[in-house]
């Protein structure tokens, strides 16, 4: 499975899959992963999230580098790494959660608003930190903190869409995160290979926007 640092540095992008009833989570995963995305993280909340990062670990684990979100204690980040994940994501800073992250061996992606709380983060371990919600702050603050911060890797997540994810690289960001966007109708309950192809073709927008111009 790809390392989640490596994850970031080269593809620059996480597909977020969040669901508040039960969804077809693996179905759409392996869509994304068809379309080309490399990094994916599957929210908590969202039923069956566990299962589906099990399962996908088994079958797609050694093209992609999958994680949990919304991981609020230490505990959770146990329950993620059993079952396959790579990493954890967060929208909030605690640093127990880093640190469990971390002796775990899973990388981490705690949230942060400001340049105190990014700070904090990093030096507490983190992989890099979730800047959330970017929408409320946009690329230019991007560009801001990493002036004086150039060492501190930023992830773009909360309200990133097509056009908002080059902005956000362009300024700075090693990656972005992506969810709604990016998911559109692929989560809906009923969601078939309709919702599926127009996905696989979405991710392909979305990799061939984040891809680095350099590679």
């Amino acid at each position: 499975m790809i390392a989640f640092e490596q994850a970031l540095t080269e593809h620059r992008l996480v597909a977020i899959l969040r669901a508040r009833e039960p969804a077809p989570l693996v179905e759409a995963a392996l869509a994304l992963i068809e379309g080309g995305v490399r990094c994916l993280e599957i929210t908590l909340p969202s039923p069956g999230s566990l299962p589906a990062v099990r399962m996908l670990a088994d079958r797609a684990g050694s093209r992609v580098c999958l994680g949990v979100g919304t991981v609020l204690t230490a505990s959770e980040v146990a329950a993620a790494a059993d079952a396959g994940a790579r990493f954890v994501v967060a929208p909030n800073f605690d640093p127990e959660v880093v640190a469990a992250a971390t002796a775990a061996g899973l990388g981490s992606l705690p949230g942060a608003y400001t340049p105190t709380e990014i700070v904090a983060a990093w030096r507490a371990g983190a992989t890099a930190v979730k800047l959330f919600p970017a929408a409320t702050l946009g690329p230019e603050f991007v560009a801001s903190v990493r002036a004086p911060l150039p060492e501190i890797p930023l992830v773009a997540v909360g309200g990133v869409g097509l056009a908002e994810a080059k902005e956000y690289l362009d300024r700075g960001a090693l990656a972005v995160g992506v969810g709604s966007p990016l998911l559109g109708d692929a989560l809906r309950a009923d969601a078939g290979e309709r919702e599926w192809a127009a996905l696989r073709a979405r991710a392909a927008e979305f990799v061939a926007v984040t891809a680095d111009p350099n590679e």
